[in-house]
């Protein structure tokens, strides 16, 4: 019974039975272990440069991402110093309202789209370093990626062209939020500015959608400064001196009242006879106002002129009709 037990065990459980086992199943997969043993070094090495690829690409997004926003905030700052010293040299220094939220607007949607393109940039760069790094061929990818980028390019000419303007009308700070502008069919005041559109609300409150590649010129009514332009038709036969007189102590008045002397940047001055014709004689005032309050300073001052007009006996021009004998 020994022995057989001794026979049985050694033919089942050599003295060396489990090495014995590992090294058969070693030699059962074979082929396997070893390519894998002979490209384990090359595995680990592949993935410790994709992980480094990654971590290097999205520390340097966001580096360049802080950059672009300091770079942008400055910009705006000294930009913002430039035209506040611009309108001290020229008339009084007078902030407007909405000058700051609008720099603010305009150097964040800057910002944004900078960091999109540079995200854009830093990512499909790593993008390509880690198909390198698997091995794959990046020459097909490449050209079939540019074959795809020239199709659309040439189909979506009209959206590249909105977004390239919308982009430069952005950094040349030509007009924003508020502003009233005249960019042709459309002139109204500026409600929403975006990379491909403009949407402008008119005086009868339509809302137009301008694309922004379809503008070819634009007038802003609200930049910087504006300037109320009054022509009055007196009488052709009233008196220049007097005339001029009455509209100098009018205007002094005018700049002295509460209301006005918050809009205007300069005393208003009367610029003299522009005009006669068909029995009037045209006198021009202007005064140069805050952007934006032009139109209401135009109607007031018309007002306060007419007032004075009336105090000094000096009539307004009226047409001239003709009798049958040709005398007026």
């Amino acid at each position: 019974m020994a022995g057989d037990h001794t026979a049985h065990a050694g033919a089942t459980l050599p003295v060396d039975g489990p090495p014995v086992l590992m090294a058969q199943a070693l030699d059962q997969s074979g082929p396997m272990v070893e390519w894998f043993a002979e490209r384990s070094g090359a595995f680990i090495s592949g993935a410790i440069q994709i992980v480094l690829v990654l971590i290097i690409a999205l520390i340097v997004r966001a580096v360049a991402g802080r950059l672009i926003d300091r770079a942008i905030k400055r910009m705006a700052a000294s930009h913002q110093r430039l035209g506040n010293g611009k309108l001290a040299n020229g008339v009084l220094a007078k902030a407007t309202g909405n000058k700051n939220a609008r720099q603010e607007q305009r150097a964040e949607t800057i910002s944004s789209v900078l960091r999109s393109v540079a995200s854009v940039v830093i990512l499909g760069s790593a993008i390509v370093m880690i198909l390198g790094e698997l091995g794959i061929n990046l020459g097909p990818i490449l050209l079939s990626a540019g074959v795809l980028g020239l199709a659309i390019g040439f189909g979506a000419q009209s959206l590249v062209q909105d977004f390239l303007s919308g982009v430069f009308m952005l950094i040349e700070d030509q007009y924003g939020v508020g502003d009233v502008v005249d960019v042709g069919d459309a002139v109204g005041t500026v409600e929403e500015v975006s990379l491909r559109v403009t949407k402008i609300r008119d005086l009868s409150g339509g809302l137009w959608y301008v694309r922004n590649g379809e503008i070819v010129r634009v007038c802003n009514m609200n930049q910087g400064w504006a300037r109320a332009v009054v022509e009055i038709p007196l009488d052709a036969r009233v008196d220049v001196a007097h005339a001029t007189e009455v509209i100098e102590r009018s205007l002094d008045a005018f700049a002295e009242l509460p209301g006005p002397a918050d809009q205007l940047l300069e005393r208003p001055t009367a610029e003299g006879v522009v005009g006669i014709a068909n029995g009037a004689v045209v006198f021009r005032v202007m005064a140069k106002t805050k952007p934006g309050e032009q139109w209401a300073l135009d109607r007031e001052l018309r007002g306060h002129l007419k007032r004075d007009f009336d105090q000094a006996g000096i009539r307004m021009a009226h047409p001239m009709q003709m009798n049958t004998t040709g005398n007026a």
